[in-house]
């Protein structure tokens, strides 16, 4: 696998800060294509009466429509719609969403996913269109970078770390190209104790370079060797147990920001940081790391394009799982209040609050370098694989 590649000098303005955000107040329409099976329509539609009547009590839902293709029978599409998109994620990811789909399960060969935020809205009333501009429309219009990022999370029995990070360095990488236009990018293993965090970056469509890899002969075997050292049990040749594992150990990234102007070839630092937080503070926590994050790129690139710290910042989260992967310029501690997501004494007062600090017993205030230094070293994870596609 390659290095990065080298990227030609150009001034910010020319190359924009990318930003990619689920943090925002806009509404949300998702898009669900499904596949029908043949003979099972009437058991699908009896199944969406039932999901439709108890989403419909899930806060942030706003309505939702079924509809047939005309020219194929077989496609339907599900349509709802959501007051923002963090109601929708951490309903989608929870054990509810999981009881509420099951029905579904026989009745579809396929299924696939898209997500859209609100930008514009044409209401007619009487024979006049009426513009709608949706609240927050300004801040949700964003700079987007044509990959996609995704994450899975889970847990292994303790004391198998060692066996574990040894199989998810050592697999053989399977073909970047999967169709004409889509390829896998980059995938980043991390560990911390029996924890493992797996992002994926992807150039096209997700739902099908994930069904590409799962079919690959060295991803199956990897897979299979990593069964027995999961701590809650799958099958991945039983369609409904491999459903399962990935609804639970899906962490959906939240905000992405990628700083404008040029990339270092070299010497580019890739961390992940998972944050201790406090029952029911997972939504602040990444929403105050996202602000952090934009206003400490900005200041750097208003200051001097030349001294960027923070190339990159892309927050998952599912419930109180936080985890933040950066690319860095420098070493995790040459900057530490960036490193962690602070960037002055307020910001890391309210941070300290959403988090469980000093499970030791130890007091780390994280408005100073040593605790700052201090969190950053019991949050910082192991590496275990980073590989890049030729074309990263």
């Amino acid at each position: 696998m390659s290095t990065l590649s080298d990227v030609p000098e150009t001034t910010v303005n020319q190359s924009p800060t990318t930003v990619e955000s689920a943090l925002t107040d806009t509404r949300l329409r998702v898009v669900l294509l499904v596949q029908v099976n043949s003979g099972a329509e009437q058991r699908f539609l009896r199944a969406y009466d039932q999901l439709s009547q108890q989403v419909a009590a899930v806060p942030g839902h706003i309505s939702d429509q079924l509809c047939q293709s005309i020219e194929n029978p077989s496609q339907w599409l599900i349509t709802s719609e959501w007051e923002s998109a963090p109601p929708f994620l951490a309903w989608v990811d929870s054990p509810a969403h999981r009881e509420m789909v099951k029905p579904f399960h026989g009745c579809v060969e396929d299924t696939r996913s898209l997500r859209f935020s609100i930008l514009r809205e044409t209401l007619t009333a009487g024979s006049a269109p009426v513009d709608v501009t949706t609240r927050g429309v300004d801040a949700a219009l964003r700079v987007g970078d044509g990959l996609v990022r995704q994450a899975l999370t889970f847990t292994v029995k303790p004391g198998s770390e060692d066996a574990v990070a040894k199989i998810l360095a050592d697999y053989a990488s399977p073909q970047a190209r999967v169709d004409e236009t889509t390829r896998l990018s980059r995938t980043s293993v991390f560990m911390s104790g029996n924890r493992v965090v797996r992002a994926v970056e992807v150039k096209g469509d997700l739902t099908a370079a994930l069904r590409f890899v799962a079919r690959q002969p060295e991803i199956r075997a990897a897979e299979e060797a990593l069964n027995p050292y999961l701590e809650e049990d799958r099958n991945l040749d039983d369609p409904s147990s491999a459903r399962e594992f990935f609804a639970r150990a899906s962490l959906p990234v939240v905000h992405h920001m990628t700083a404008g102007g040029p990339r270092p070839a070299q010497g580019v630092h890739r961390h992940a940081l998972l944050y201790p937080v406090k029952t029911g503070c997972g939504p602040a926590v990444a929403s105050l790391l996202a602000r952090q994050d934009e206003l400490a790129v900005n200041k750097e690139m208003a200051a001097d394009q030349s001294t960027k710290t923070l190339l990159s910042s892309t927050i998952f989260q599912r419930d109180d799982i936080v985890v933040r992967l950066v690319d860095l310029a420098v070493p995790l501690d040459r900057n530490p209040a960036m490193a962690a997501g602070v960037s002055g004494r307020r910001a890391a007062a309210v941070l300290g609050r959403l988090l469980d600090l000093g499970a030791d017993g130890a007091v780390i205030d994280l408005s100073m370098d040593d605790g700052q230094r201090r969190f950053l070293a019991d949050c910082d994870m192991t590496p275990v694989t980073d590989r890049k596609s030729a074309d990263h």
